[in-house]
């Protein structure tokens, strides 16, 4: 077993996906707060 040094990983891919998460979840957020306003003047 490899000996651990903290805080000598590469975080660079993990960086890279948590990015990529908070990028699609502001835009399901944003579409889904499109979709209800629409539905909402679409009934008006």
């Amino acid at each position: 077993m490899a000996q651990h040094e903290h805080g000598k990983m590469d975080t660079t891919e993990h960086e890279k996906t948590f990015n990529g998460f908070i990028r699609w979840s502001v835009w399901v957020a944003a579409a889904s707060i499109g979709i209800l306003i629409f539905a909402a003047l679409v009934n008006a």
